[in-house]
């Protein structure tokens, strides 16, 4: 890779910059542009998208994506420490790389991409479940974004992709796959990072689906399945007793045992569920 973009390794860069990951920011730095390169080659083909990175750090993922062909990657870094090292990388990509030092949870990424855009990042620690719940929840659906490629710890990227019946499962899964179809595309052990973490990570790939997989008002669905998965041990005729008198009539309604613990429910099911308690 480095022989591709004419940068230097990015040990060299971290060291040149004196880039010492920061544990408040959530950062572990991906050296190994092999695998950088993996990451956005996953994403599928990027010659004709814009590339939305959050937490590009020292730039191993942006050459990764620039690379393999992104149209234009958009990259929103918190860490000023960082900024020089990306714009060594946007001077060997003229016009290619945007770089904006804000937090991704405040910046409004969508007015700066055109269509079709994909997400792909290696998401810091510290704010990658809430950044994903809010591109699945936006206000209007399809998303402005086609796709998304994130790594996380092992152990969210496995509650993402979860299928009922199994402790994983819970309302990150349903969220996820509500809209989206979901796979785990690649596992990381903690050698692969600097500062390596105490647990694996995966890298996930939903795909944004045109409508969601089955129709329910997704304030009602969000709110059943909260209900439902705040109580998970408990039946769903009492985890559920707050949502409506004749909870048990609506349950056996939508097709449901009123004695099924939550984490047996499909997606189906629950949507069956919202559906039916959005009679009233």
């Amino acid at each position: 890779m480095a022989a591709i973009d004419g940068l230097p390794p990015l040990r060299e860069v971290i060291a040149a910059h004196g880039l010492v990951a920061k544990k408040q920011l959530g950062q572990n730095f991906l050296l190994d542009l092999n695998l950088t390169a993996r990451i956005a080659r996953s994403a599928g083909d990027l010659s004709g998208s814009d590339v939305l990175e959050v937490g590009p750090g020292p730039g191993g993922l942006t050459r990764g994506l620039l690379a393999e062909g992104a149209r234009h990657v958009l990259a929103v870094e918190k860490d000023a420490r960082c900024l020089p090292a990306l714009a060594e990388i946007a001077e060997a990509y003229p016009g290619r790389l945007e770089v904006v030092n804000g937090d991704a949870l405040e910046v409004d990424a969508a007015a700066r991409l055109q269509a079709p855009v994909k997400i792909i990042a290696n998401l810091p620690y510290n704010v990658g479940t809430e950044l994903l719940v809010r591109w699945l929840t936006p206000p209007e659906w399809p998303p402005f974004w086609q796709s998304l490629t994130l790594m996380f710890q092992k152990e969210v990227a496995e509650r993402i992709v979860a299928k009922p019946g199994s402790s994983a499962y819970g309302r990150l899964a349903l969220l996820a796959q509500w809209r989206c179809d979901a796979r785990i595309v690649l596992t990381l052990p903690p050698e692969a990072f600097v500062p390596a973490p105490k647990v694996h990570s995966a890298v996930v790939q939903l795909t944004a689906l045109p409508q969601p997989r089955y129709p329910a008002d997704a304030k009602v669905l969000e709110r059943v399945v909260a209900a439902a998965f705040n109580q998970r041990r408990k039946m769903l005729r009492s985890a559920l007793k707050g949502l409506a008198p004749d909870i048990e009539a609506r349950l056996t309604a939508a097709g449901i045992e009123p004695t099924r613990r939550a984490e047996e429910i499909s997606l189906e099911g629950f949507c069956a569920l919202a559906r039916e308690l959005a009679r009233t």
